[in-house]
């Protein structure tokens, strides 16, 4: 196993590396470590250092730092690549156009869905109340596989593809607004609305209700920012 240090501080970066023999992919691995917290807020990623942990060569290492960035993930600080600290601001504007997105989104899976797009959704509903709410990544994993299901519903590529973005900045931040108090049950009730709403062809009722959906989930999120911020 290879260390991969920094100085302690808010820039630090501590992270164990696999064993050469796994062969991480870099843009993979470094993305997953920044959305889980491994790679702290601040913590700045030197292109040479990668390249030397990784063992290859400066070539992927430039092109998955160049992705990131191009992802939201990092941000340049006085000529250096950090990862990205987000701003209140930042959160809200991620979750309006978030909701601005899933309510088009939502709208096209009840013009265009097929009954295979209704079996997905109608499973990952049937899911919801057999999750274990302890378990914050079964939480994830069954939100999502609903979520998916919609956008695919929608059949449209490029949609699918903006949404899988700004669903990366989300995953960017600690925690899950679906494990605050009640949300869980009211999320599943909103999903089944959805689901109903868009297996009728419902198209308004689906639109509204997405972004209601999601307005709902930028003011627990808030609301848990100003809790983390708080001296």
């Amino acid at each position: 196993m290879t260390a991969l240090s920094k100085p302690s501080g808010k820039s630090s970066v501590r992270k164990t590396l696999p064993t050469p023999k796994a062969k991480p992919q870099p843009y993979e691995w470094l993305r997953d470590a920044i959305l889980v917290n491994e790679i702290q807020p601040g913590a700045p990623l030197i292109e040479s250092s990668l390249a030397t942990w990784f063992k290859v060569s400066r070539t992927p290492i430039r092109e998955a730092l160049t992705r990131l960035e191009q992802d939201g993930l990092l941000t340049r600080d006085k000529g250096r690549l950090v990862v990205r600290e987000r701003t209140p601001d930042e959160i809200l504007d991620i979750y309006e156009n978030r909701a601005v997105l899933e309510a088009s989104v939502a709208r096209f899976a009840a013009e265009r869905r097929t009954s295979q797009d209704i079996r997905l959704l109608q499973r990952s509903v049937d899911r919801w109340s057999t999750i274990d709410t302890k378990n914050q990544n079964e939480m994830l994993e069954v939100n999502r596989d609903f979520h998916m299901a919609m956008w695919r519903a929608g059949h449209n590529e490029s949609l699918v593809d903006l949404l899988s973005r700004l669903d990366l900045h989300l995953a960017h931040f600690p925690g899950t607004t679906l494990a605050s108090d009640g949300r869980w049950e009211q999320a599943g009730k909103e999903h089944a609305a959805l689901l109903r709403a868009i297996e009728l062809r419902d198209a308004n009722a689906a639109s509204e209700i997405a972004r209601e959906h999601f307005l709902h989930a930028r003011d627990i999120r808030l609301r848990l920012w100003d809790t983390v911020r708080k001296p």
